[in-house]
């Protein structure tokens, strides 16, 4: 099949590229620098032409709240209906398990404004839910950073390998279209705050972690469960502490 990949140059999308591509299809990755606008439009069609299915992974540029609704609203319109006009036969979405749980956030709403425009759009589509990446340990204790200090609540969460993601992803991009939701998740619940403390301190980073119940994750407020799947979830089977990127500078 012909797998257009839009974001296919970036963490989730260059893995999700060579996945299909190791297994016989011509799997296309999307991007601004690969002369692919969604924004714009500029490039879709010529992109689309011939493509069975597309695969959106890409992220705004600005979490603002009224540039990322933007973002994911303007790109998800052009690309729909693009794939429209192409004949497109399956869109398969990646988003982030608890979206409808986190609506405090101007990101999310985003996410979820993307979500519905799927939904309703006469093409053919698959959302995959994921839980946060072990890749971005590291930006997400920058995030919570206040002085020498970083803030996490002590609720649970089930992080997972981005690997593990894009198979994940590609699954669901070789299959019929699910017209549905799907989860994936790491293997095991860990409290967001124990998490970090123990991955700086492993790391040698100096700021300390503090239990705070008030922190919040991308302007939302967190109860003990908003950032679990539910039982229907595919694990993963990578752990954290046997993740190979763990000691990777940066991460």
């Amino acid at each position: 099949m012909k797998i257009v990949v839009i974001g296919g140059t970036g963490l989730i999308g260059s893995k999700l590229v060579s996945k299909l591509g190791e297994h016989g299809h011509d799997a296309v990755a999307a991007a601004p620098n690969t002369g692919v606008n969604t924004l714009t439009g500029e490039g879709l069609a010529d992109a689309l032409a011939g493509a069975d299915v597309v695969v959106d992974v890409s992220n705004s540029p600005s979490f603002e709240d009224a540039a990322v609704m933007e973002f994911f609203d303007t790109s998800t319109r052009n690309l729909l209906a693009a794939e429209s006009a192409a004949g497109v036969g399956h869109h398969v979405a990646l988003s982030v398990v608890g979206t409808e749980r986190l609506q405090q956030s101007g990101y999310f709403r985003a996410k979820s404004a993307q979500e519905k425009l799927i939904e309703n759009s006469p093409v053919p589509y698959s959302i995959v839910h994921a839980t946060q990446f072990f890749e971005f340990v590291r930006s997400m204790a920058d995030a919570a950073t206040d002085g020498d200090h970083v803030r996490f609540a002590p609720v649970l969460f089930q992080p997972m390998a981005s690997d593990e993601v894009a198979q994940a992803v590609a699954r669901v991009a070789v299959g019929a279209p699910l017209h549905a939701t799907v989860e994936v998740a790491g293997p095991e619940q860990v409290r967001m705050d124990e998490f970090f403390r123990d991955a700086l301190a492993e790391r040698g980073d100096p700021r300390t972690v503090v239990t705070d119940p008030q922190a919040r994750y991308f302007g939302a407020e967190l109860g003990e469960r908003t950032l679990l799947p539910g039982d229907g979830a595919t694990l993963g089977e990578i752990r954290y502490r046997a993740w190979p990127g763990r000691d990777t500078p940066g991460r």
